[in-house]
């Protein structure tokens, strides 16, 4: 990073989200939201921030993986905190978020936009992006099947694996496979699976809600460079104008 960039992102790094004075803090609402543990949640926060910091630097345009982009638009719900705390007082620009337009020339844009964010993470922070936050492109803009659902009045089953699946059928054939070769002892061998298979059906489910909290999504983003007067109204640049900083940054379907 360059002197300025590195001013810059520790700005954004000092940025706190959370109101330490409210008793459902941003973090709480972001974890109950998407069903994230407390540990997740933060590392989401965190790598959300290296985002708006790729957001500003980007020549072009840069795209949030799914979990960061769950944080964003929450984000964006605490209007003062978004737009005056953080664009106007941290960052001294906008950074708009835009959803796709539709169709295969976007979801390519966007996609390149998505491979972008990698590399340019990687050159700035020495590091590959987390791959439980900012998963594989292929995976990125194929599972976007989303809804909200009340939990009060619906259920959530995961969908089973193929592996799952033939478990299954293994463990439920088999009691009937004991029971033609030896009848007299199919009551304990009986019990016996039923108990094993028990386990196995809570340990898939177990597994199936954790991958559930790394599920990928889609949507976008703009920024422009803007500057701000002693009184908080903009001046310089703004909107769709041609100065500099208009990259942006976006999402797929």
């Amino acid at each position: 990073m360059t002197d300025k960039e590195m001013e810059l992102f520790e700005k954004i790094q000092a940025f706190e989200l959370d109101d330490n004075s409210a008793n459902f803090k941003f973090s709480e609402r972001l974890a109950r939201e998407n069903g994230w543990s407390k540990t997740y949640t933060h590392s989401v926060i965190n790598e959300y921030k290296k985002f708006i910091f790729l957001c500003c630097i980007s020549d072009s345009g840069v795209t949030p993986s799914d979990p960061v982009d769950q944080a964003w638009h929450l984000h964006l719900t605490f209007t003062k905190s978004y737009w005056i705390d953080l664009c106007q007082h941290t960052l001294n620009q906008q950074i708009h978020h835009n959803p796709t337009k539709g169709g295969d020339c976007e979801r390519e844009k966007f996609k390149n936009y998505y491979e972008t964010s990698e590399s340019l993470y990687k050159e700035k922070f020495g590091i590959f992006p987390p791959d439980d936050i900012w998963h594989h492109s292929q995976k990125r803009f194929s599972e976007i099947q989303f809804q909200r659902v009340n939990l009060h009045r619906n259920w959530v089953i995961p969908k089973p694996t193929i592996k799952f699946l033939s478990q299954t059928l293994f463990f439920s054939c088999l009691p009937f496979i004991i029971l033609q070769a030896s009848p007299t002892k199919i009551t304990l061998q009986t019990i016996i699976l039923l108990i094993i298979f028990r386990l196995i059906l809570y340990s898939a489910s177990k597994n199936s809600t954790n991958k559930s909290n790394n599920s990928s999504g889609n949507s976008g983003c703009s920024s422009c460079v803007a500057s701000y007067d002693s009184d908080g109204a903009e001046s310089g640049c703004g909107g769709d104008s041609s100065c500099s900083g208009c990259g942006g940054c976006g999402g797929g379907d």
